[in-house]
């Protein structure tokens, strides 16, 4: 079940950051924060080679990946996204900062544009994430935007949900 349009990359704007599509041009800024299956880039070739198999898996309707955009500065501060379970009607959301903005709130802002666009154009029905016990920010982030654990994987991660309040 494909829970978007494909002939239209749903970018979504907030008074913040935005939420857009990643581009060739932004490849190179984005290295250290490119990853596919859990490795990580090493150079521009791997990156981009990464973006395009994220590029495939979004035409597929496996995943959407947005660039989180500062409305300021125009540059992209991180990445999240819908990564897993969009074939169920649920998304496992993830997401990737640039170490230079760690701390002023641009997670934050950018997982809650996410959160409201699977909940509200994707119509999720259950949305979670997964982080490494030692990632306390992330576990915090995930708190602060009403994922509860729900539980301790057997590789060293924690798994969240979101809960919905309304």
């Amino acid at each position: 079940m494909k829970q978007f349009q494909l002939n239209d990359f749903p970018n979504v704007k907030g008074s913040r950051v935005s939420l857009r599509q990643i581009m060739d041009a932004d490849i190179p800024d984005l290295i250290e924060i490119s990853f596919y299956d859990a490795v990580q880039a090493e150079t521009v070739e791997q990156a981009a080679e990464m973006q395009a198999r994220i590029d495939r898996d979004y035409l597929d309707g496996n995943s959407i990946h947005w660039g989180i955009v500062d409305n300021v500065t125009h540059q992209i501060v991180g990445t999240c996204g819908y990564y897993r379970g969009l074939d169920r009607g649920e998304g496992e959301l993830g997401c990737v900062l640039l170490p230079q903005y760690y701390g002023q709130g641009y997670m934050t802002d950018g997982m809650s544009l996410a959160i409201d666009f699977g909940l509200n154009t994707m119509r999720l029905k259950r949305i979670w994430a997964a982080t490494s016990q030692e990632n306390s920010p992330a576990m915090k982030l995930l708190e602060r935007l009403h994922f509860v654990k729900t539980a301790d994987l057997s590789d060293g991660e924690i798994e969240y949900e979101l809960i919905q309040t309304k």
